[in-house]
C-alpha cells in the first residue's frame, strides 16, 4: 500500500469517526437541553406550570406593577398587529392574560412568528410566560384575524424599585420558511 492511498484511508476514518461523533452529539441534545432546563428553569413548562399554581395561592396584593404592550410589524405585506390593552396593572405572583390582535391582510396564506423582548433586560428573570401565541409560528389563512393570548406571572421576587416592565413584540413574516399546512 503506498503513501497515498495510507493517508487516504486514515483521512476516511477520520471522516466517519467525524461524522459519528456528530450524529452522537444530535442524539445528545435532546437530553442537554432538558438537563439545561432543569439546572436554570428556563423553559421548563412544567415548573412555571408550578410557579402558575404557587402563584394563584400566594399573590403579593400590596403591591403594584404596571405591564406596558408594545408591538411593531417587520414583515413584508400588510399585517395588523396591536395589543387589544396598551397596559395593565397587576399584582406580582398574579396570574394574568392579556390579549394581541393580529389581521392579516396581505390576500394571501401566511405564517408568522412573534419574538418577544422584555424591557428592563434585567426583569426579565422575573417574567415568566406560561402560554404565548410567540411560541410557535401562527398560520393565518388569507384576511384572518384573531386574538392571541398570552399569560404571565411576574415573580413576586420582583425587586422593589422595579414598577414599570414593558412586553415588546415583533411580528415576524415566516411564510418563506415555514410551509403552511
Amino acid at each position: 500500500m503506498s503513501d497515498r492511498q495510507r493517508a487516504n484511508r486514515t483521512l476516511l476514518w477520520k471522516l466517519l469517526a467525524f461524522a459519528a461523533g456528530a450524529f452522537g452529539f444530535g442524539f445528545a441534545l435532546v437530553p442537554l437541553y432538558s438537563v439545561l432546563c432543569s439546572v436554570t428553569g428556563y423553559g421548563d413548562q412544567t415548573q412555571l406550570q408550578r410557579k402558575a399554581a404557587v402563584a394563584r395561592e400566594h399573590p403579593d396584593l400590596n403591591r403594584t406593577v404596571t405591564v406596558e404592550f408594545l408591538t411593531s410589524v417587520a414583515s413584508a405585506g400588510e399585517w395588523e398587529f396591536r395589543p387589544v390593552v396598551r397596559k395593565v396593572q397587576v399584582h406580582p405572583g398574579q396570574l394574568f392574560t392579556a390579549e394581541f390582535f393580529a389581521h392579516n391582510m396581505t390576500g394571501r396564506n401566511q405564517v408568522a412568528q412573534a419574538v418577544p423582548n422584555i424591557a428592563p433586560s434585567s426583569v426579565a428573570a422575573y417574567f415568566h410566560k406560561t402560554e404565548c401565541f410567540c411560541f410557535s409560528p401562527q398560520k393565518f389563512t388569507a384576511g384572518e384575524a384573531r386574538q392571541m393570548p398570552v399569560r404571565f406571572i411576574v415573580d413576586p421576587a420582583l425587586p422593589e424599585h422595579v414598577e414599570l416592565i414593558t412586553l415588546a413584540y415583533t411580528f415576524y413574516d415566516e411564510s418563506s420558511r415555514v410551509t403552511a399546512r
